[in-house]
């Protein structure tokens, strides 16, 4: 009798986490490779939240809040901080006195844009450059948040695996602002 039940046991299984990631994507913010070429890849994240633009706005401007500690150099994002004026560092300490520049502001429009450039994580040690462009716009319902990151140069093999990695990370980020926003962050580090 257990030999008869195991395959259909196995397909319940699989039925049900088929459908529970599904469920988990349908959560996520909505994230894209637009393109991927021999020098360089273009990410799109974009997010809704029923957050104000203001505080959407105010919370992007404090990554120490959302960003993920694992995607930090330290280990912890609360050594994050964004100086949000042209020339701005997003930056990070390290122990010892150690500091790591992961973008530059290029762009600040308050409440509306913030554009930075550089190469974040991994790709500072590549011979490449990015430029990352947060949009925040009012809707009826609340707001829209969105971004794209371009990057572009050279990686000895290439950007289409590089470009996926970019995008789960990303998109992560995007969801852990929008629910920052919403009230539902988790803790710093998690």
């Amino acid at each position: 009798m257990n030999q008869i039940n195991k395959p259909v046991i196995y397909a319940a299984v699989i039925y049900v986490a088929v459908m529970v990631l599904a469920s988990l994507a349908g959560e996520r913010a909505a994230a894209e490779v637009i393109s991927v070429a021999s020098n360089g890849f273009e990410i799109r994240e974009t997010a809704h939240t029923a957050a104000s633009s203001d505080k959407v706005y105010a919370a992007l401007l404090l990554p120490a809040h959302w960003w993920n500690s694992e995607h930090t150099f330290s280990g912890n994002a609360a050594n994050l901080a964004l100086d949000a004026r042209a020339g701005g560092c997003w930056c990070e300490t390290l122990p010892n006195g150690g500091s790591v520049e992961h973008l530059q502001v290029v762009y600040l429009s308050p409440g509306k844009t913030l554009r930075l450039r550089g190469a974040l994580g991994p790709f500072q040690a590549l011979a490449v450059d990015g430029v990352m462009t947060w949009s925040v716009k009012s809707v009826a319902d609340g707001t829209d948040i969105s971004f794209t990151y371009v990057v572009g140069g050279y990686a000895k093999d290439g950007f289409d695996g590089l470009s996926k990695i970019t995008d789960q990370v990303l998109g992560e980020q995007i969801e852990r602002l929008k629910k920052l926003a919403d009230g539902e962050a988790a803790p710093h580090g998690r």
